[in-house]
C-alpha cells in the first residue's frame, strides 16, 4: 500500500503518465490502441501467472466460425435416423459419444466440420449417404472475476461484450477500474491473456478479470 502522504500528482503520474486530472487529458494519454478501440489491440504485457499458463500471441477474431470445446451442448440431427438424432454434451476430454459413431473428437472443430466428421464415420458401413446437421444447443459458460458485484460463472449470451458481461454480474463494485480489463481466452497450446477495452466481444470459455483501481 502506498503511503497516505504520497502526493496525488505522483499517483496520477503512475496511472496515466501525467499529473493532469482532466478526464479528456487522461483519455488522450491512454495507448492509442485502447482509445481507438481495436479488438485486442492493446497487447499489454501479461500479468504474473504460472509459467506456461499464458501464451502471448494474436487471439482469435470473434467473427471467425465458433469452435467447439468442453461444456458445449450440441443438437445433432441425422436425417431419417431418429435413433441417432439427439442432444450431446462435449465432455471434459473434448469428445462426444453417440450410437454407431461412438467417441468422436469435437474440440477445436466448427459445427460444419463436426457434421462432416460424423457423416464420414457413419458412411463406413452404417449409412450409405448420411445427412448430418450440428448446431450449438447451449454454449459453455464464461467467467468474470474481480471487482464486480457478483463474480462467478454465467451462461454465455451470443454477441456479448465485456460491458454486457459486467452488467450480467451485477455491475461494477465501488473500487473497480473501468477503462480496460484482463481477458483470458483458452486457445490451442495455452491461454492468451490481453488487456482489452469494454466493448470487446466475449467468447464462451473466456475469463474476464476486473481490476481494482489504485485510488
Amino acid at each position: 500500500m502506498r503511503p497516505a502522504s504520497a502526493p496525488a500528482a505522483d499517483l496520477d503520474t503512475l496511472a496515466y503518465g501525467s499529473v493532469s486530472r482532466n478526464p479528456e487529458h487522461i483519455e488522450n494519454q491512454k495507448p492509442s490502441a485502447i482509445r481507438e478501440g481495436g479488438l485486442f489491440a492493446a497487447m499489454a504485457s501479461a500479468v504474473a501467472v504460472p509459467v506456461g499458463a499464458v501464451v502471448v500471441g494474436s487471439p482469435v477474431d470473434p467473427e471467425e466460425p465458433y469452435r467447439l470445446d468442453s461444456g458445449d451442448r450440441l443438437r445433432i440431427i441425422v436425417f431419417g435416423q431418429d435413433g441417432l438424432s439427439n442432444s450431446y454434451l462435449v465432455d471434459s476430454s473434448g469428445v462426444i459419444t453417440m450410437p454407431l459413431v461412438k467417441a468422436i473428437t469435437a474440440r477445436g472443430l466448427t459445427t460444419n466440420e463436426l457434421a462432416s466428421a460424423i457423416g464420414e464415420r457413419l458412411r463406413r458401413g452404417f449409412i450409405r449417404e448420411p445427412h448430418v446437421a450440428v448446431e450449438v444447443d447451449a454454449y459453455r459458460p464464461f467467467f468474470i472475476l474481480g471487482e464486480v458485484v457478483f463474480p462467478g460463472q454465467y451462461a454465455f449470451v451470443p454477441h456479448m461484450t465485456i460491458a454486457k458481461a459486467v452488467a450480467i454480474a451485477g455491475g461494477f463494485s465501488p473500487r473497480a477500474y473501468r477503462f480496460d480489463f484482463k481477458l483470458d481466452r483458452p486457445l490451442s497450446g495455452g491461454v492468451v491473456r490481453n488487456i482489452v477495452p469494454p466493448h470487446t466481444r466475449v467468447l464462451p470459455g473466456d475469463t474476464i478479470i476486473v481490476s481494482e483501481r489504485w485510488f
